[in-house]
């Protein structure tokens, strides 16, 4: 919970009530590594916040291949309150520890404690302007730029996470990432 709290602070302030408060409504909760937290077709009945371990966004293509869109790691708000079915799933790429809050809690606390949607809000753009940094990149770059711009993008991931993973976001074989790694280590 005060990883949760010290990155709230990060947006904006609480009072020591208001922290006691959103800290009754959480719960930690720890998914296995291939554990979904969301799937495709379901609503997602919780907000989560990640603590430990990565997650991955990822789809199914028209041709059935499984596409890794982008990457979350530590730090990362999880939450879909618009209560309609989730395109994409949510896989545990790693062990992950999280708090979980269940939506009916999550409104609560909106409704409750002051200058929360205002600090939700704050989240929302710092995380929009990241996942527009990190959404997979463009196929017309060759593989060898992609995999060099993942290592900028996720300095932490490449020995923490599968190879499949990284090659469906780079959108290659693990064949082919192989080879790149071979090459440029």
């Amino acid at each position: 919970m005060n990883e949760f709290i010290e990155y709230i602070l990060r947006f904006g302030t609480l009072n020591q009530q208001q922290i006691d408060f959103i800290s009754g409504k959480g719960k930690i909760a720890e998914l296995r590594k291939d554990d979904y937290f969301a799937e495709a077709g379901k609503v997602l009945r919780e907000v989560g916040f990640l603590i430990d371990g990565i997650f991955r966004i990822c789809y199914y293509n028209n041709k059935g291949d499984e596409i890794t869109k982008i990457f979350l790691e530590e730090n990362h708000l999880l939450m879909n309150l618009k209560n309609v079915p989730s395109t994409e799933y949510i896989q545990a790429a790693t062990d992950c520890k999280l708090l979980t809050f269940t939506v009916k809690d999550w409104e609560e606390i909106s409704n409750t404690v002051i200058g929360w949607n205002e600090i939700i809000q704050k989240i929302h753009s710092k995380a929009l302007l990241q996942k527009l940094e990190r959404v997979s990149p463009l196929v017309s770059q060759d593989a060898t730029t992609r995999y060099l711009e993942f290592m900028q993008k996720y300095p932490t991931l490449a020995n923490r996470i599968p190879l499949s993973y990284i090659a469906s976001y780079l959108g290659i074989t693990q064949q082919s990432l192989s080879r790149i790694r071979r090459n440029i280590h």
